[in-house]
């Protein structure tokens, strides 16, 4: 269900995600950078769900490039859910779901932040709260800098992976 599209609000404080338990709360990070076509399809499904009516243990969030900078938030959390690009050299639009342990456990193909998010997760295991992550990638074929626009299938990809967000947080939920 759509809701009434709003401009994304920009949080500026780790604040936010102190402000009340988010421990049985959902993360959906966006990783990826919006002025590189394609590899920016991360944050480009945030903005897709933004406009949609989501439960209320679902927060969405635009992780940028990623980084060292998100470890404050991720610590809240009980479960993230990343998603992000990757040149994996399956077919441009392809989605792939991964559980990993490690960073070693991350697709080698990720996109030019690779090392970033890596070590990101990487730090994340030296936590002393873990939330549990699990990555949604879509495959890409190209970056294309200075761009906003996908490919038709990578666009074709954030509907899809939205639903896929969706059943996976209902099971977690029926689960838990």
């Amino acid at each position: 269900m759509k809701k009434e599209q709003n401009t994304p609000v920009a949080i500026s404080s780790d604040a936010y995600f102190f402000e009340k338990d988010k421990s049985e709360s959902i993360l959906i990070l966006g990783i990826g950078n919006y002025l590189m076509g394609d590899e920016g399809v991360g944050v480009q499904l945030i903005q897709y769900m933004n406009g949609l009516e989501l439960p209320s243990n679902i927060d969405i969030l635009d992780g940028g490039t990623g980084g060292f900078l998100l470890l404050s938030c991720i610590e809240a959390y009980g479960r993230i859910i990343f998603v992000d690009a990757t040149m994996d050299g399956k077919e441009e639009g392809a989605i792939s779901v991964i559980n990993p342990k490690f960073a070693s456990d991350f697709p080698t193909a990720l996109s030019v932040h690779d090392v970033g998010l890596k070590d990101m997760i990487e730090a994340v295991y030296l936590l002393e709260k873990r939330p549990e992550i699990q990555l949604i990638t879509v495959a890409i074929r190209e970056m294309k800098p200075m761009t906003l626009e996908l490919s038709d299938k990578v666009a074709e990809a954030i509907p899809k992976v939205s639903a896929l967000i969706l059943e996976m947080t209902s099971q977690i939920r029926a689960e838990d």
